[in-house]
């Protein structure tokens, strides 16, 4: 392949009009402009989910339904923004005992008043004792065979047939995935830092092979 001096000369000058320093510097703004987008996305998630678990705390049901939206649609929409796997304790913890209570609302219904106090304070001392509550994030099963198996000592328990389910927790439990690339300032800047990067990792590659081909044409002659 015949190689034209003069054109190689032509294309190395042309390239080298922009340097790759100057290449180099928008790299870096354009770096830390993508990079604080993508903090102002996270930061945007976790102020949102502290709404989720403020909601939660208090007990507006109406209100944590909102905030949930919230977080799920913010989340979707803008990347970096991954909440990690959100638990509704307290939330939970009040449906758990809503429903102990019923429970021992139906063991006075078929024993007698005492029963209950006296089921609690059996379990409530093995708690204590084996270093665990009734409750901390969730139900504890320990706990919860401890009822079971003293309201089965009473005569009423035979002809009831009641026994002590703790809700299911999946329910109170949320996952929210955030994507990969987003179309929002992030993500764009993002792509024109990438781009640049490419501009610049291609531009040297082109360079070194024109001046390796300029070498070899000298050699010749």
């Amino acid at each position: 392949m015949v190689i034209d001096k003069r054109k190689t000369k032509f294309r190395i000058k042309r390239l080298s009009q922009i340097k790759t320093w100057q290449l180099v510097i928008l790299l870096v703004m354009s770096s830390f402009i993508s990079a604080t987008f993508l903090r102002l996305n996270n930061v945007g998630m976790v102020e949102r989910r502290e709404s989720v678990e403020n909601a939660d705390k208090t007990g507006d049901i109406v209100s944590l339904q909102r905030r949930l939206y919230d977080l799920q649609r913010y989340v979707s929409m803008h990347m970096n923004a991954h909440p990690g796997k959100i638990a509704l304790d307290h939330t939970y913890k009040r449906a758990y005992e809503q429903k102990l209570k019923e429970f021992e609302e139906a063991i006075k219904n078929r024993s007698n008043n005492d029963t209950v106090s006296k089921v609690r304070f059996v379990c409530d001392a093995k708690a204590q004792q084996g270093g665990y509550g009734r409750f901390t994030t969730q139900a504890d099963p320990r706990y919860i065979n401890c009822i079971n198996e003293e309201w089965e000592k009473y005569p009423a328990a035979k002809v009831a047939n009641l026994q002590f389910e703790a809700p299911s927790t999946e329910p109170y439990y949320h996952t929210f995935v955030s994507p990969v690339w987003s179309a929002d300032f992030a993500g764009w800047s993002l792509l024109v830092t990438i781009l640049i990067a490419v501009i610049i990792i291609v531009r040297l590659v082109i360079l070194g092979v024109l001046k390796l081909m300029l070498k070899q044409r000298n050699k010749l002659f």
